[in-house]
């Protein structure tokens, strides 16, 4: 069988909790989450960190902290944890994770872009916290910055402290900034890239839009010397994976991307998209790698080298 990198997205920046009462942002939620998304079968799980009060997007280290101790005390899983940290958070706060956590892997956003999810507020009848509905209607102004200063700042911050980045690739121009960081010397060997498609002011989550960004990492990278992962937002979050799957790459699910687990009826658990995931891809004739061979697959430092 040909085994493939199931990593899951557990609760992101996007989803607020007035649109789904399953998106979880208590420490020990997020942390009992990503431990059911290991167990059934997802061998990365991507952290971001929310206020334990409101549910409110934050970098707080104290947070990021005992969401990662709380799932290494109970997991094999690799822990990915981002530096995106929200569309207005400084290169500093957001990149303030890997030197004081040393993980096996992070994030790594390639490129600055418009970063819209204001049309959500249309769907919200009431909200929970007062912060929602300022916060998503202020993104008709986020700009996302990636610069390649920063680009060049974050990659070596990553590799002096062993973390493995994990690119994102939000639209096309992204791969070719990706190609740059990599042409320098900034990233070892296997660059590992992340397609996040379906985003406002990124890559629609279409096939052919997928395609076409593997071809052109194709002809920049060499065919076969790199991985790759994906994730359609939305309802496209299991068609991506499927084409990802087929032409020999790994994908994300998670409720940072996708709120349904078909249509009309919610995801409850993160662990119930990786198990979908699973069946559709058993289907095919794959299977998800286990975290100690996604650790050999792109040649991670090992849990007991982490700072947590």
């Amino acid at each position: 069988m040909h085994k493939f990198i199931l990593n899951c997205a557990l609760t992101g920046n996007i989803h607020i909790p007035s649109i789904s009462p399953y998106v979880p942002f208590k420490p020990e939620d997020i942390a009992a989450q990503a431990i059911d998304a290991a167990n059934a079968g997802a061998s990365v799980v991507h952290v971001h960190g929310r206020n334990p009060e409101n549910g409110m997007p934050s970098a707080d280290l104290n947070i990021v902290g005992e969401i990662v101790s709380r799932i290494k005390a109970n997991s094999d899983v690799v822990i990915n944890i981002t530096t995106s940290g929200g569309a207005q958070a400084s290169i500093e706060d957001r990149v303030a994770v890997v030197p004081k956590f040393k993980p096996e892997l992070a994030s790594f956003n390639q490129g600055s872009m418009n970063f819209g999810i204001f049309p959500m507020a249309d769907r919200i009848k009431e909200w929970r916290f007062e912060w929602e509905q300022p916060y998503l209607e202020s993104s008709r102004d986020w700009i996302f910055r990636n610069t390649f200063g920063d680009l060049e700042k974050i990659s070596r911050i990553m590799k002096e402290n062993g973390t493995k980045p994990e690119m994102e690739l939000y639209d096309i121009g992204h791969v070719y900034n990706a190609h740059y960081v990599y042409s320098k010397g900034f990233i070892d060997d296997p660059p590992y890239f992340q397609a996040v498609m379906g985003v406002m002011g990124g890559i629609a989550a279409t096939i052919p839009h997928f395609v076409h960004m593997k071809q052109t990492l194709d002809n920049l990278m060499g065919t076969g010397k790199y991985i790759l992962s994906a994730i359609g937002a939305g309802k496209e979050e299991f068609a991506i994976g499927v084409t990802s799957l087929l032409l020999g790459g790994g994908c994300r699910v998670g409720l940072e991307d996708n709120l349904w687990l078909a249509k009309g009826q919610m995801a409850k658990t993160n662990a119930e998209l990786v198990e979908k995931m699973i069946r559709i891809a058993r289907e095919f004739g794959y299977e998800p790698a286990t975290p100690d061979e996604t650790r050999k697959i792109l040649k991670l430092k090992g849990k007991d080298q982490v700072n947590f």
